[in-house]
């Protein structure tokens, strides 16, 4: 399927948030948490992560995670990934109990897309130590999409992780699944890139982006995403497409947060101070800019 009908698909079938100028959103996509092997990249930045979590936690903020937040398709067994992060799934459950954590699937955890799976996996968990089960997120219901509408003027923002029409990981993603899985998945631990991702891939990058934008300009709505692992901002002249990033940055993770009626991109990075002693600091990227600046069904804003 193209684009355009897999991401109208997304916006029709779409869980709905209503929010406001006093609301808080945190945007998070492509942890990719793996097994705690030789290629689980997010260990790099574990820490920023918790660092920022609980930042966004202490603060109030609904935490969303847009997809492939677990890599399910080198570890299909959710309990490997669980206990090699087991600290960073208690956070999340802290936010799971307050109603303040929203899960969509992306093409590298789409198993979610099954209930029957999620119940199996994320509702319960084992306790080696004590050998007896106990609740964990039980009622967690993942989606593919989240429109996020503004109580008073109607606007509308599409949160999807940005797979959709992305031929190999989306309609054929199975096959994708599988050549990560039985071959690519150990020369990923060398540190090489499946060429059908949109990461290594400059053009289907790039192709996936406007694609997308094209989407924007015709059903006037502005969109956050992920799944290319390229942060985006749009510039002045340019329509509302934003891109989260990733968790998987050398030394970075990026994030987009939804606050006091504007929206701005944040990075969490470990600097030294002035005495050299190193600390995980959050910086602003882009913006703040007020979300109502991104209503183009009411604004002349044209594509650049």
């Amino acid at each position: 399927m193209h684009t355009d009908q897999r991401l109208t698909e997304a916006y029709k079938s779409a869980r709905i948030e209503y929010f406001d100028e006093n609301s808080k959103y945190v945007f998070f996509s492509d942890c990719h948490r793996s097994n705690g092997s030789n290629s689980d990249e997010f260990i790099k930045n574990r820490n920023n992560y918790l660092f920022a979590l609980e930042y966004y936690y202490k603060n109030g903020f609904t935490y969303v995670e847009a997809g492939d937040g677990d890599e399910l398709w080198e570890h299909p067994h959710f309990r490997d990934i669980k206990n090699a992060h087991s600290d960073v799934f208690d956070m999340l459950k802290r936010f799971f109990y307050e109603d303040r954590l929203i899960m969509l699937y992306g093409n590298h955890n789409i198993y979610l897309k099954n209930q029957e799976y999620v119940e199996s996996n994320y509702y319960t968990y084992y306790n080696n130590y004590e050998e007896k089960n106990y609740d964990f997120m039980k009622g967690l219901k993942p989606c593919e999409g989240l429109v996020l509408k503004h109580k008073k003027t109607q606007q509308e923002i599409l949160v999807v992780h940005g797979h959709q029409g992305d031929f190999s990981n989306d309609q054929f993603w199975v096959l994708s699944m599988l050549s990560l899985k039985y071959f690519w998945r150990y020369l990923h631990a060398l540190g090489a890139k499946s060429p059908s991702s949109p990461v290594g891939n400059m053009n289907k990058r790039h192709k996936i982006e406007k694609n997308f934008v094209k989407w924007i300009k015709k059903h006037k709505k502005m969109i956050i995403c992920g799944h290319t692992h390229r942060l985006k901002y749009p510039r002045n002249n340019e329509l509302p497409y934003f891109n989260i990033g990733c968790c998987l940055y050398p030394t970075s993770i990026t994030n987009i947060e939804i606050t006091g009626g504007e929206i701005q991109l944040v990075q969490w990075k470990v600097l030294p101070d002035e005495d050299g002693v190193l600390q995980i600091r959050r910086q602003i990227l882009r913006g703040p800019n007020p979300i109502e600046k991104y209503d183009i069904s009411k604004s002349e804003l044209n594509e650049n």
